[in-house]
């Protein structure tokens, strides 16, 4: 029993002070690994038919076989010798860098004056803020469609990625006018200017796209026409086997291929099409046109006198034209910023997007099937995801969708995102009008579309960022906004702007500019003379130089809370020089905690050290330092993280597509625990039990698919299928926005309700509705079951229909997307929560939330840009730490225990029709129970009553699931092997491309992905009823991260490897 569980301090996962034996890493079949050493083995194997290069019998050059090998060395080695020269300019390592990584947060090299705020930001520390957090997306998005319906002049909207046809409230068929297309539109009708900027993803590999075959033909023609007949031949040949491979390498490397679908075009003209006054930017462009490249690349081989010898030198141009080498391009990097200001005065910022899969609620349901009522389906469309199983298709035709939600699971979202008004919203206006700005003048300028035009930056009173002070930079006392305008002014940054030479009148009254250029002596014939002069000039500089002090440091304190913003960006993504203040933020937090830290996020990849290459930044040699000054002083300090165990989608990870998957998860674990250098090594090393300091876990989660009896009643009366009747409704749901059903009268009517096959259904459905019973549509979902005040699940109803009970249940991981200090994800259709929430929390008195998560593309600052903010509320409340009275903060506390309390289970499921006062905007406070039963449970995150309840609630579930539902990764799968044993009873025996073309004599597999292995328990019913008591006790949805999963393996040795292309990347 759970309540009997105690610790052992290997059971958590083993870790190794020295790699494992065998198993060196790089090592590759005696080639360096890489992705050109793997295409050029598979291209010579497929040529040659051997695995390694056919020999001539003789050794001499005319032997056909040898001709090949000899090419395809020479190939491989040229190609291969400048990865690392790609990789170096693709990433901007030519140009110079500021890489600071320490509490100082002082740069090497003098690119920017770190020293004016506190990290290195181009935002101070501002008091007088009000804060609320929301924990994941249904309360959040309830609140920002009351911030959208309540705007009057201004919404500025930055994401990663944003849906139009998004519903902000549910279900749809009673919230059609909560769809956020609607929303901007009724906003833009009512004279709001909308602005909105969304990444712009990557959508075709380059060779496919810009060089072949104009580029073989044209250096084929450059051979001098006294070229003798084998030289022009193997320049032919070397010519078809260098954009072959090239177009191998994209063909089979996923990184050259969008990894999200998003559909930033759909985006942009669905929403520009609604009315005029909304406008959207994509960027980058991460390559320039056809012409350009070509021009570009033809113009760097005009001299080249090819031959024999030198066509073989031609990967290097050829990589060099295309990856990287042109100053246009931006081939890797993304926008993931989170942000929503509405009127200048209301911020919406964290990790959601607003876009599909990310409205949840707090049980995370994940079926979706709702025989007796299809207006009750919450997740309509493309909605309805699993990643895993299915990633988004073809998003610009929002209704369809090929995901079998009778069958599949659709994947949870776990996430935070906060509120906030007061100064602090004064630097994300000013991030915003930064960004907007620079994309103007970089791609929109030149267009002349009346459409886009500059924002010019109204500064209010809060004042915003300069690089010299102002006279209103100071003042921190939050004041309304004023309007902001658009006009066609030349942008400066703000970091590089002058004060403004227009007149304003600031806080004090007084026009900083008005006495310029009079005398400042008495009896002076210009300006204020005499007396008065010289008092006005005192104010003056004795003003200034406060509220240059302000400036500074945020300020003398002030009621409200005390918030500042972070970032990371760059030239490429911000037109400034590179900023990492999210990286110094989280480093120094972590130094200066005193008893714990939780972090949340997406990815886990981290250095202790320098050997750690090529992951660079130094969060994990922070934790490293900050634990082991503990240990030393025998003091009690606790990490806690949440990831997803598998970062990203895959599916089987096996399978050549999954690449991207265990490249970074061979990243996470060798921060970790493994490859000699990693946290938990670190710490072992230095004599100490890690595990005594620092655990990782994930989420996961379990539901039942509602195919039961009465869909198969329901579909016998009306004489329509489910699936059939459920399509028509997405169709209805997901109209354009500007299509309505209206009567004669003018009035919107709503859904169509007269489409024959949904009507037909929905009739009979409803005939048999009843008020008890799977009829009553409660028990569309379970997920109540594992939450606080939830019902039995041995007590839950079913009738057999179109699946039997057991073949109904499924699990899939948890998305973890918080960015509370971040946290990964795990991989399988067996219920794993997506964890995507970016979050630390430190001492229950400060917290970093924002978009970034734990890895170098969103800490090193010139990479994906990001933005945080640090919270640091005065507000105390009297809590406990390591069962002693402690003085936490209100925000702090409240955050980490609402967490707590929901992967426990301690939480009521969320109804979605009741809002509560966590639904609302700011202006209306968080509400919490402080001082309920399971309030007390969570309050002291060091007291061993926590400990044990929270360690043992998450190996009791880990139990559970791995039975029930064979999930991967797990602490049995230690090797390749050990995965086909466990996981292949859900494989076909199918991988890549062959198995595409094996799949017709494949095995078919024994059980439908994330669903029950039936083998495990008794037949009939008594195997159900040991189903569900052992489902029943899972509480919540924390489990152990297995760290011993293909710990025997080189976990992304399997498909194309890791190399100096694609590290940069995954990192």
């Amino acid at each position: 029993m759970a309540d009997d569980y105690r610790e052992d301090p290997l059971a958590y996962g083993d870790y190794s002070r020295t790699p494992q034996a065998g198993v060196q890493a790089g090592q590759y079949e005696g080639d360096e690994r890489g992705l050109v050493g793997d295409t050029y083995r598979k291209i010579r194997a497929r040529y040659s038919g051997q695995g390694a290069p056919a020999q001539p019998p003789n050794g001499g050059p005319d032997q056909p076989s040898g001709l090949v090998s000899g090419l395809f060395n020479t190939l491989h080695g040229a190609v291969h010798g400048i990865g690392s020269e790609v990789r170096q300019r693709v990433s901007g390592k030519d140009r110079p860098s500021s890489s600071h990584t320490h509490a100082t947060a002082s740069c090497d090299n003098d690119m920017h004056d770190s020293s004016l705020n506190r990290f290195g930001s181009f935002a101070a520390q501002r008091s007088g803020n009000d804060i609320k957090w929301y924990v994941d997306g249904c309360g959040y998005m309830w609140a920002v469609s009351r911030a959208l319906e309540q705007a009057r002049e201004s919404i500025w909207i930055l994401d990663w990625w944003l849906s139009p046809e998004l519903y902000l409230r549910r279900p749809p068929a009673k919230n059609e006018q909560y769809r956020i297309d609607r929303m901007l539109q009724a906003a833009a009708q009512r004279g709001v200017r909308v602005n909105i900027i969304v990444y712009k993803e990557v959508t075709q590999a380059l060779t496919r796209k810009y060089l072949s075959p104009t580029i073989p033909r044209y250096l084929d023609s450059l051979l001098p026409r006294h070229t003798d007949r084998l030289s022009s031949a193997l320049c032919r040949a070397g010519l078809a086997a260098t954009f072959a491979s090239l177009e191998y390498v994209e063909a089979e490397n996923q990184l050259m291929n969008p990894l999200v679908p998003v559909c930033s075009s759909h985006t942009k003209h669905a929403l520009e099409n609604l009315h005029p006054n909304i406008s959207v930017f994509r960027h980058p462009d991460h390559l320039p046109d056809a012409q350009t490249v070509q021009s570009s690349f033809i113009s760097s081989l005009q001299n080249l006198s090819l031959s024999a010898k030198t066509a073989a030198s031609l990967p290097i141009d050829a990589l060099k034209a295309v990856y990287g080498m042109n100053d246009d391009v931006i081939l890797y990097w993304a926008h993931h910023e989170k942000l929503c200001l509405v009127d200048g005065k209301t911020a919406f910022m964290g990790g959601l997007d607003l876009c599909y899969g990310r409205w949840d609620l707090n049980q995370h349901p994940i079926a979706d099937c709702h025989p007796t009522n299809l207006d009750d389906t919450v997740f309509p469309g493309q909605e309805y995801n699993n990643a895993r199983v299915l990633d988004f298709q073809d998003v610009s035709h929002w209704q369809n969708n090929k995901l079998d939600r009778t069958v599949n699971s659709r994947m949870g979202w776990s996430d935070i995102s906060v509120c906030l008004r007061g100064p602090v919203v004064e630097d994300l206006r000013a991030h915003f009008v930064e960004r907007w700005n620079f994309i103007y003048n970089e791609k929109y300028d030149v267009r002349k579309d009346v459409r886009y035009s500059r924002l010019a930056f109204t500064q209010n009173a809060a004042g915003a960022y300069q690089s010299r002070p102002s006279s209103s930079a100071g003042d921190s006392k939050y004041r309304p906004s004023s309007t902001y305008s658009q006009e066609s002014q030349p942008f400066q940054p703000y970091a590089q702007r002058e004060p403004s030479p227009q007149p304003y009148q600031s806080s004090r009254g007084m026009n900083p500019y008005e006495n310029e250029g009079s005398s400042r002596g008495f009896g002076s014939s210009h300006g204020e003379g005499g007396l008065r002069g010289h008092l006005n000039d005192g104010i003056q500089r004795m003003g200034d130089h406060l509220e240059h002090h302000h400036h500074l440091h945020g300020g003398l304190q002030e009621p409200g809370i005390p918030c500042q913003i972070v970032r990371s960006c760059a030239k490429w993504s911000h037109g400034v020089p590179k900023e990492h203040s999210i990286q110094n933020a989280y480093i120094d937090i972590i130094q200066r905690s005193q008893y714990f830290i939780y972090i949340e996020n997406q990815f886990f990849i981290t250095a202790t050290s320098d050997a750690q290459k090529p992951v660079k930044n130094k969060v994990g040699a922070a934790i490293v330092e900050r634990i082991l000054r503990a240990a030393r002083a025998d003091e009690k300090y606790k990490v806690i993280i949440i990831i997803p165990a598998v970062p990203g989608f895959a599916g089987d990870l096996k399978d050549d597509a999954s690449l991207g998957t265990r490249a970074i998860m061979e990243f996470q674990y060798n921060s970790i625990n493994r490859g000699g250098h990693s946290i938990m090594e670190s710490i072992a090393n230095a004599g100490f039990d890690p595990t005594q300091y620092i655990r990782f876990y994930n989420l996961r989660n379990y539901d039942r698919i509602n195919s039961s009896g009465a869909m198969r009643e329901a579909e016998k009366n009306s004489g329509v299928d489910f699936t059939t009747a459920q399509q028509q409704y997405n169709e209805a749901v997901e109209l354009p926005a500007d299509f309505r059903n209206r009567g004669d009268d003018g009035q919107n009517r709503g859904f169509d309700m007269n489409r024959s096959d949904y009507s037909r259904y929905q009739q009979s459905a409803q005939d048999m509705k009843r008020p008890q019973g799977l009829q009553s549509g409660r028990w569309d979902s379970v997920s109540e079951c594992y939450m606080q005040g939830g019902a039995d699940l041995r007590s839950v109803p079913w009738e057999n229909g179109n699946t039997s009970e057991m073949d109904a249940f499924v699990s899939e991981e948890l998305y973890v997307h918080s960015k509370v200090r971040p946290a990964p994800t795990i991989c399988d259709q067996r219920a794993l929560l997506m964890i995507v929430s970016q979050v630390l929390i430190a001492d229950d008195r400060t917290v970093i939330c924002g978009s970034a998560n734990l890895n170098d593309r969103s800490q090193n600052g010139d990479h994906d840009s990001e933005i945080a903010i640090i919270v640091e509320d005065p507000t105390p409340i009297d809590s406990f730490m390591n069962e002693r009275p402690w003085r936490a903060t209100r925000f702090a506390a409240t955050l980490r225990r609402q967490l707590f309390r929901k992967h426990l289970g301690l939480l009521r499921p969320q109804d979605m029709s009741r809002p509560d006062a966590n639904f609302e905007p700011i202006g209306v406070p968080n509400t919490y129970d402080f001082g309920s039963a399971e309030d007390r449970l969570v309050a002291d995150p060091l007291s061993d009553t926590f400990l044990n309840l929270w360690n043992s609630r998450a190996h009791q579930n880990t139990l559970a699931f791995g039975k029930v539902f064979h999930p991967v990764p797990h602490d049995d799968v230690r090797t390749w092997k050990d995965y086909d044993n466990f996981y292949g009873c859900f494989s076909s025996g199918k991988t890549g491309k062959e198995g595409k073309e094996k799949a017709a004599t494949a095995t078919p597999p024994r059980y439908k992905w994330g669903h029950v292995v039936a083998e495990n328990f008794s037949p009939g019913p008594c195997g159900v009823a040991e189903l569900k008591e052992l489902l029943g006790t899972v509480r919540g949805t924390l489990v152990e991260m297995p760290l011993l999963f293909l710990i025997k393996e080189d976990i992304a040795k399997e498909g194309v490897g890791l190399n100096a292309f694609t590290e940069e990347v995954y990192t």
